[in-house]
């Protein structure tokens, strides 16, 4: 128990933690008005994991979906109309009222999703759609143990402890490729949507399944596109794809691209978000250079949009998370393979050095798009 001389007086002993908590090397005085607050954010973090979980579970379940469609309705119409278990539903629907997303009239004991909310939780919301990115979070909490161990002993995580990590990926950036790709993201490049359509070579680093290059074959029939990457299970779904869209301007590789090993080959090598990921970024973004065509090579990267140096990250609304990431699957997956964990901040100023490094001397390009807060693209010449 705290001695007597570290506390204010008894009430506050009774309803905050003294000063001897915080360590015994502290003179100040404990701000209680402060604690109190930092208590309340605490509180609002524990609410905002936990509903996290809920709210994947309302994406999985096509929960949002159906309530979107759906007047005021009772948990069992509910639970009919999206054909699932109405228990569950009834207690799944008591965190969506209690964390304010859905609204409940007890009189008449019926839910109802508000279009304001919709616009944010359902796949009808396109880019919107926040919900889809929650569903990580039950991911990385399936590997908290193993990253609690590498706290210990350093080291890190493999890519095969994320079963379900491609499908997330795929869920997250398809809708991003079959919004963005074609209409903001490729026009980034001065003259490339021309190149396109009279036909040039394109590799794609890091694939997974396929949709960034799929989408490009298909717009652009004239060009010839690869897709490398070291999932066997990303390759097979890009490969399926492009089988169902009929392209034959298309062929998919499972390779490891540090020994990409082409000299020249290509006028553009895209890589979305995934140099980050990679155990040797640097010997990867080395090959990316060396394949690409002298005076003509152009290669466009999409990575996370931030600084390399934290205390400039203080005001990005998605640091928390982007941290996070990192340490629960971005550095850790890297480490695991004795890379540079890197890790998903890196940053624009360690990319501008790593593609110096690689060989792009002329003066690197880093733009964004409008609404697109997670992104830099950045475009750098041979």
């Amino acid at each position: 128990m705290a001695s007597a001389d570290t506390q204010e007086n008894d009430s506050t002993a009774n309803s905050l933690p003294s000063s001897s908590f915080i360590g015994s090397n502290i003179q100040a005085k404990f701000d209680n008005t402060r604690a109190e607050a930092f208590a309340g954010k605490m509180l609002d973090i524990l609410n905002g994991g936990t509903v996290s979980l809920m709210i994947s579970i309302g994406h999985q379940t096509r929960l949002f979906d159906v309530m979107s469609k759906l007047l005021p309705s009772t948990s069992e119409e509910i639970a009919q109309s999206a054909n699932l278990n109405e228990r569950y539903v009834r207690e799944w629907l008591g965190a969506m009222v209690t964390a304010n997303i859905v609204e409940y009239d007890p009189t008449k004991q019926k839910y109802h999703l508000p279009a304001e909310h919709a616009a944010f939780l359902t796949r009808a919301a396109g880019l919107n759609n926040i919900a889809v990115f929650t569903q990580y979070i039950a991911l990385m909490g399936e590997v908290e143990q193993k990253i609690i161990e590498c706290f210990h002993k350093g080291g890190g995580v493999p890519y095969s402890a994320y079963p379900r990590f491609q499908e997330l990926q795929a869920e997250e950036t398809a809708r991003i490729f079959d919004a963005r790709l074609l209409d903001s993201i490729l026009p980034l490049v001065d003259g490339l949507e021309d190149r396109l359509k009279s036909g040039i070579d394109v590799l794609d680093v890091g694939c997974g399944r396929g949709r960034a290059i799929n989408t490009m074959a298909r717009a652009y029939p004239k060009s010839s596109f690869v897709g490398y990457d070291i999932s066997t299970e990303g390759i097979e779904s890009a490969r399926h794809e492009a089988i169902e869209w009929n392209l034959t301007n298309v062929k998919f590789e499972i390779k490891d691209t540090t020994t990409i090993n082409e000299h020249e080959k290509y006028d553009l090598i895209t890589a979305f978000d995934t140099i980050h990921d990679q155990a040797q970024p640097s010997k990867v973004l080395k090959e990316i250079y060396n394949a690409l065509r002298k005076d003509s090579g152009v290669f466009l990267m999409q990575d996370i949009a931030a600084s390399s140096h934290l205390h400039e990250n203080m005001n990005n609304p998605l640091a928390p998370t982007l941290y996070t990431f990192s340490t629960m699957h971005c550095m850790t997956v890297s480490l695991a393979y004795n890379g540079e964990g890197l890790g998903t901040v890196w940053g624009k100023q360690k990319a501008e050095q790593k593609l110096g490094e690689a060989g792009f001397s002329h003066p690197i390009e880093v733009k964004q798009i409008e609404d697109d807060i997670l992104n830099y693209y950045y475009i750098a010449r041979k």
